[in-house]
């Protein structure tokens, strides 16, 4: 939480205490730096982005590094998860002769996007980093970059071309406006919308925990108790909902980036 998310439980702010309810809002998402070199600020949600990288890299580095014939339990893990997301998500969308090559990289994203939403459940931690902008912004601008240097090298640069507008000479004269659209929805709409799709989701579920967490506290006077029970009870369901959505929400971000590497490596009729 950040400092202003606190101030209930600090104060001891309850009902009838004559304070208002400290509602969540945009100032849940803003953190205090950590330290500051310069003009960069370093804060909780980029300590959390660096330690769910380090965790991913030790994890898979941990469970591979040694592999044996017969799995430990720890290599047992990791391939399970490394096979889930090929065969499940790269085989399906990419195929398994064009698709082995990007399983790293999918797996790479599947997991790290999958910590970063799990922070927000995880003691003291309690935010998910893709709740902030910026960092599903950066990870859909990798899966662009990644596409757009595969239409190109796939296809050439007029082939490439043919590839993001959607040049069909049988549209005749819709052919333009056709071509347009498609730059438009392939350019940028794209990579908008796979970005603010994850964003979205967690920056809702969080303030959804926060409120009801919050409120628990808040109303944990007088006649209140009986509402906070409720809220409590809420929390917990809210907190179980939102590993699901943690889980999905990984899965279509990578299941997307597939299907754009199955579309730049197609051969545009």
């Amino acid at each position: 939480m950040s400092a202003d998310q606190t101030l209930a439980f600090e104060t001891d702010c309850h009902l009838f205490d004559g304070c208002g309810f400290p509602a969540p809002g945009l100032h849940s998402f803003t953190f205090k730096p950590i330290f500051t070199i310069g003009g960069f600020e370093f804060n909780k949600p980029m300590l959390l982005a660096l330690l769910g990288t380090v965790v991913v890299v030790w994890f898979f580095w941990a469970a591979f590094a040694r592999a044996k014939v017969v799995p430990g339990k720890l290599q047992m893990v990791g391939e399970a998860g490394y096979d889930f997301v090929r065969r499940g998500i790269v085989y399906e969308a990419i195929g398994k002769k064009e698709g082995e090559k990007y399983v790293p990289l999918v797996v790479a994203l599947f997991f790290t996007v999958w910590l970063m939403n799990l922070w927000s459940v995880i003691p003291v931690a309690q935010f998910p980093v893709t709740s902030i902008i910026a960092f599903p912004v950066g990870l859909a601008a990798v899966v662009f970059l990644v596409w757009t240097t595969l239409t190109f090298k796939r296809h050439g640069f007029v082939g490439g071309l043919k590839n993001i507008t959607g040049y069909d000479k049988s549209l005749g004269a819709v052919l333009p406006l056709a071509m347009f659209l498609e730059f438009l929805s392939n350019v940028i709409v794209r990579p908008f919308t796979h970005a603010v799709r994850l964003f979205a989701n967690m920056f809702a579920g969080h303030l959804l925990l926060l409120m009801f967490t919050i409120a628990s506290w808040y109303l944990l006077n007088g006649v209140g108790i009986a509402y906070a029970g409720v809220s409590f009870l809420m929390t917990i369901v809210m907190t179980a909902f939102e590993l699901f959505i943690q889980g999905v929400q990984a899965y279509v971000f990578v299941l997307l980036t597939a299907t754009y590497i199955q579309g730049a490596l197609a051969e545009h009729h």
